[in-house]
């Protein structure tokens, strides 16, 4: 009997203890009336700081109710009220779509939103979005006009020209050649680019533009299935075309194409394998053999680049990753390629090749669903400005690319020297950077990063209180250390990396 009084004496003290806090609890209307707070609504509204309120009162009876919450953080807690509603009002009406920096050294972080765009790009969006514009307008003419035509302009300086330049030093050598051969020239009449959503919106258009009703000769090794559940098959059903799979996984023969044309064949078709490579027992048909079959057999041939480069990736140590002028010098009917990725621009997909067949992708009504808007052809119309410049540095993925070893390391140096944080241990190693987006899958790029440990925390704890920081860094963890790669890094942001690392540790 002792013992069952000692219990309820016991909770009877518990209870009348956690009543004298919650009495210590103010009411919304009293929280309402503190100058901090009554001046949030000027920003937020009344009836939004009154709800925020409620929520933080909310929070903090049920942290004393559950006994999280004793008497002195209980004062501590009331003392930091206005801040705690200040907080919730921007958690809930701040913006969740919001600027990190990107410390992994992946520079076509899908995840990260891939390519940042340019200042230019940036001034052509402002400018362009805040005003009317002449997206759909023929000034000259004083009627209605097409939109593709502000940056087809571009793409036929880049692409038809340079093409029309090679071609006219070998076009007497090439057409005798093809001539005895049998085969059509290969020379394009002009090469046309139309812009539509993203590179998966290319690949549909062109598909159900050429091939709606027939056969697509695909090498099974090329089936493949990229970020998002993007698979080939599932868009070439979509687009009404029959999938007719040829070789092997490993192995698969210009032969194996040819034997499986029929009169139902529509198209040919190559595909990137972006995010993998096989290697060991193997063969590919290469693009100039499916190019010569393509000829002989009068089928178009279309290759799904993905990344799709303008830039030559050759001249920074990446090899075999084919570009859009790789493709179409080689004889391609159809390029398909992405905007955001190796190109640098706005999310977009584009679709080079012959004239004819673009136009005829142009009048399909399908093009107007998948269709680009303004403020996408603002982006890629400055960006491929900087092209026809060739100022690769305006452009930030190609800049980044451009970076040497020694210029981050050095970079590396001057912030480790800016962070003050006893105990939190610096090392300067070597790293690898990559490309991402689904380019060059096994090629890197030799960098500098700063290696990371701290007292008191794990790599992942430490990592998981820089991706809180405001603004979120998000870091790579490998080996128990905490890797940031300047590479991706914008240098004005390296004064923000300090500070964070500073306020994480203290």
């Amino acid at each position: 009997m002792r013992s069952s009084f000692s219990s309820w004496d016991n909770l009877r003290v518990e209870t009348a203890a956690l009543s004298e806090l919650f009495r210590k609890l103010p009411s919304v209307d009293d929280v309402m009336r503190e100058p901090v707070v009554s001046s949030l609504a000027v920003s937020y509204g009344h009836d939004s700081v009154v709800d925020a309120a409620r929520v933080v009162l909310a929070r903090l009876r049920q942290k004393i109710a559950s006994g999280l919450l004793r008497e002195d953080a209980v004062e501590l807690a009331l003392s930091g009220l206005a801040d705690a509603v200040e907080d919730q009002l921007r958690h809930v009406l701040g913006y969740s779509l919001r600027p990190v920096i990107n410390a992994t050294g992946v520079i076509l972080h899908t995840n990260l939103g891939r390519a940042p765009l340019g200042d230019a790009a940036m001034e052509h969006i402002r400018e362009t979005a805040s005003s009317y514009s002449n997206l759909e307008f023929d000034l000259a003419a004083g009627v209605r006009g097409k939109r593709d035509v502000h940056v087809d302009r571009l793409f036929r300086r880049l692409l038809t020209e340079e093409l029309k330049s090679e071609e006219l030093k070998s076009e007497e050598v090439t057409s005798e050649k093809m001539k005895s051969a049998g085969v059509r020239s290969q020379k394009p009449a002009s090469v046309s680019t139309i812009v539509v959503n993203n590179n998966a919106a290319a690949v549909l258009l062109a598909l159900n533009t050429v091939a709606e009703g027939g056969e697509v000769i695909v090498s099974r090794g090329e089936l493949v299935e990229i970020g998002g559940s993007f698979r080939i098959p599932d868009v070439m059903a979509k687009s009404g075309a029959i999938l007719r799979e040829v070789g092997t996984t490993n192995r698969t023969r210009t032969a194996d194409y040819e034997h499986a044309i029929t009169e139902r064949t529509r198209l040919l078709l190559r595909v990137h394998r972006s995010n993998f490579e096989i290697t060991g027992f193997t063969e590919r048909a290469s693009t100039a053999e499916l190019v010569t079959l393509a000829r002989k057999r009068a089928v178009p041939l279309m290759e799904d680049l993905g990344s799709g480069a303008l830039f030559d990736l050759r001249s920074i140590g990446i090899n075999g990753e084919p570009g859009v002028l790789d493709s179409l010098r080689s004889g391609v009917d159809i390029a398909t390629y992405s905007g955001d990725k190796l190109l640098g621009g706005p999310q977009a997909g584009l679709i080079s090749g012959g004239s004819e067949l673009i136009a005829r992708m142009r009048s399909n009504s399908l093009f107007r669903a998948l269709r680009a808007d303004k403020l996408i052809y603002a982006a890629l119309e400055a960006t491929l400005l900087a092209y026809v410049r060739r100022d690769y540095d305006a452009i930030p993925t190609l800049r980044m690319m451009r970076l040497t070893k020694d210029a981050i390391g050095e970079r590396a140096e001057t912030l480790a020297a800016r962070i003050a944080a006893p105990k939190l241990k610096v090392e300067i190693v070597d790293g690898e950077s990559i490309l991402g987006g689904g380019a060059a899958p096994s090629s890197v790029l030799p960098t500098r990063v700063l290696a990371l440990t701290c007292e008191g925390l794990s790599a992942d704890e430490l990592a998981a209180c820089l991706r809180g920081s405001d603004p979120a860094i998000i870091a790579r963890v490998e080996e128990g250390r905490v890797l940031l790669d300047l590479r991706t890094v914008f240098p004005e942001q390296d004064a923000a990396v300090a500070a964070a690392l500073g306020r994480t540790v203290a």
